[in-house]
C-alpha cells in the first residue's frame, strides 16, 4: 500500500438509521401512515407502511454483514449469493449510527470527509408513490432527522445528503429550498422515472435551475426505483418480492445499474445539460462498467432520432460529450478504475468505500491499491481532490507524516 501524505475524501459512505428516522419529526396527521418499525420477540425490526411490509422488510442494521464481508461475491470469488457473513447488529457499533463515534473512526481511518448516504432511506419512496402528501411529509421528516443527527457538512467532514423527489413539482421545490436553507451541499434523487415522467422533463426546469445556480450537485445513488412493479412484472416476475428475495432476473432487469443508465440516457437525450449547463450529476454506487456503452448509445440514438420530437430541445452533435462534462462517477470497488479513467477522465472519477456496508471495503484505505497503475497526481484526484472540489473543500497541502 502507498504511504499517503493526505487524508481521503470518501464519496460513498453510509450510516444505519435508527427506528425513529421517519417518525421523530413526522407531522401528527401522518404519524400512523408513514414508515414505522415493529420490534418482535426476535429483536428484528419489521418495517411497515400502514399495514403493509415495505421493499426493505427488516431494518437493515439489525442483521447485516460486517464491512467488506461480501467483497468476494462481487469480485467473483464467492458463488453462494447474498448470504450474510460475519453477522453484526449495527447498534453494537456506535460509529455506524452516531456522528461523534463516526468522526473518531474517520480519524483512525485517515478519512477527512465523507458523503453520507442512507441505507434504509434510499429504498422507501417507491412504496409511497401513490400518496403524494405522505411521500413529502415522510421525506421532510427523514431530512429533519438527518439534519439533527448527522448534518449537511457545516463541520467540513460529514456531508449527509437529503432525500428529495420529483413526484410533485411544487412539493419538490418547497423541500429543495428548505434543505438548501439548512446548508445542504448535495441532494439526492431516486434513479428512474417519477410519476410517469422523465426527470429531465421541462416541467422540472425550476428544480434543475435552482440546484445549478446553488452549485449543489444532484446524487443518483442505487435505490428502489420501482422497476419490479412497472417493468419486472412484464417478464413473469412477482413485483412484491422484498429486497432480500429479488430473483436473478429482477437483479438483472430491475436493480443495479439499469435504472441509473436509463436516467442518464434521459437526462442526456432530453437535453437537460443544454438547458442547464451548470448542473452536476454524481452517480454513486451504480458501478461504471456501463459508461462506455452508454456514450455510444446516446450518440447513436441522437443520430437515429434526429427527425423525431425533442421534448427538451435540440441536441448537440455528440450528446456523449455533454454527458461526460456534467457527470462524475463513483465506481464499485471491483470495477476497473483504469478503464473508467480512460473513458471519462481522472477529474470525473470519485473514490467511494461504501463503508460500512458488506459489499464495500473492509476499510476505506483498501481502495488505494486499486490505483497502483496511476501516477501520484491521478491518485490524489480520485482519492481526495475531485470529491473535495464538489463539496467546496480546499485540496489542502499534504498532512505531515
Amino acid at each position: 500500500m502507498h504511504s499517503l501524505t493526505y487524508r481521503l475524501v470518501d464519496a460513498d459512505a453510509h450510516y444505519y438509521e435508527p427506528d425513529d428516522c421517519f417518525t421523530r419529526h413526522i407531522e401528527a396527521r401522518f404519524r400512523d401512515r408513514t414508515l414505522r418499525v415493529d420490534r418482535r420477540g426476535d429483536g428484528l425490526g419489521r418495517i411497515f407502511l400502514g399495514d403493509s411490509r415495505t421493499f426493505m422488510s427488516v431494518m437493515p442494521g439489525d442483521y447485516a454483514s460486517a464491512p467488506g464481508a461480501l467483497e468476494g461475491l462481487f469480485a467473483g470469488g464467492v458463488a453462494d449469493g447474498f448470504t450474510h457473513r460475519e453477522v453484526i447488529n449495527a447498534r453494537d457499533f456506535p460509529a455506524f449510527m452516531e456522528r461523534g463515534a463516526r468522526l473518531e473512526l474517520m480519524d483512525e481511518q485517515g478519512v477527512e470527509a465523507s458523503i453520507m448516504l442512507p441505507t434504509l432511506g434510499v429504498a422507501v419512496e417507491n412504496d409511497m408513490r401513490h400518496d403524494v402528501e405522505l411521500t413529502y411529509a415522510s421525506l421532510r421528516a427523514f431530512n429533519r432527522w438527518l439534519e439533527e443527527d448527522w448534518g449537511y457538512g457545516a463541520d467540513g467532514r460529514l456531508f449527509a445528503v437529503p432525500m428529495l423527489s420529483l413526484l410533485d413539482p411544487e412539493h419538490a421545490m418547497i423541500e429543495l429550498h428548505r434543505v438548501l436553507g439548512e446548508g445542504a451541499r448535495l441532494v439526492h434523487l431516486c434513479p428512474g422515472p417519477t410519476g410517469g415522467r422523465s426527470p429531465a422533463d421541462p416541467l422540472f426546469d425550476p428544480f434543475w435551475d435552482t440546484v445549478a445556480q446553488a452549485g449543489v450537485p444532484v446524487v443518483f445513488h442505487v435505490s428502489n426505483s420501482g422497476y419490479q412493479h412497472f417493468y419486472g412484472k412484464l417478464w413473469s416476475e412477482h413485483p412484491a418480492n422484498p429486497s432480500h428475495r429479488q430473483s436473478p432476473l429482477q437483479w438483472a432487469l430491475c436493480n443495479t445499474e439499469r435504472p441509473l443508465v436509463d436516467t442518464l440516457t434521459a437526462l442526456t437525450l432530453h437535453n437537460l445539460f443544454g438547458r442547464h449547463p451548470k448542473v452536476r450529476i454524481l452517480s454513486i454506487e451504480n458501478g461504471s462498467a456501463w459508461l462506455k456503452q452508454l456514450f455510444k448509445t446516446v450518440d447513436k440514438a441522437a443520430a437515429l432520432g434526429r427527425k423525431g420530437p425533442m421534448i427538451g430541445g435540440a441536441l448537440p452533435a455528440r450528446p456523449s460529450e455533454s454527458l461526460a462534462e456534467h457527470l462524475w462517477v463513483c465506481p464499485f470497488p471491483e470495477d476497473d478504475v483504469d478503464d473508467l479513467i480512460g473513458a471519462i477522465g481522472a477529474e470525473h472519477v470519485l473514490f467511494g468505500s461504501d463503508y460500512p456496508h458488506p459489499e464495500g471495503l473492509r476499510e476505506p484505505r483498501d481502495y488505494v491499491t486499486r490505483l497502483d497503475d496511476c501516477d501520484a497526481g491521478v491518485r490524489r484526484k480520485v482519492l481526495r481532490g475531485n470529491t473535495a472540489g464538489l463539496l467546496g473543500l480546499p485540496d489542502l497541502a499534504p498532512v505531515p507524516g
